[in-house]
């Protein structure tokens, strides 16, 4: 299963929401597969741009790369395998404005950025002993 949670939680969608939450939501839904012999894919929260409207207000850059690094580490200690599409799309700390129409969501060029990278992972997470 590929895992690619966070950045709504982080923006208050769903309501309050702490960083700790997320890592428990995460934790929760890798242990679950983990019970059920499934193995796991965990994917970077994606950057985001003020490059069409303002987005870094509800998603800080630096918030979101402090997640990123929780989840590289919790995949490590989970034996998942850990998929950054943060480096892949990002330039400095910001999405690239070719990915984006409004800063936030990712467009056709970007998933084609993005595909070969699950896949990659994927094959990584099915070959796990």
């Amino acid at each position: 299963v590929v895992i690619a949670g966070g950045i709504n939680d982080m923006a208050g969608n769903t309501g309050p929401i702490t960083e700790a939450m997320t890592g428990e939501n995460l934790t929760s839904m890798v242990e679950i597969a983990r019970a059920n012999g499934i193995r796991v894919v965990l994917t970077s929260l994606t950057p985001v741009c003020d490059c069409y409207t303002k987005q870094t207000g509800l998603r800080p850059q630096g918030k979101i790369i402090g997640l990123n690094g929780w989840i590289k580490d919790f995949a490590a200690h989970s034996g998942s395998v850990y998929l950054d599409y943060h480096a892949a799309l990002a330039e400095g700390r910001n999405l690239k404005k070719e990915f984006t129409s409004d800063g936030l969501l990712l467009n056709d060029a970007a998933y084609r950025v993005m595909a070969p990278l699950a896949e990659k992972a994927i094959a990584e997470a099915l070959n796990q002993k």
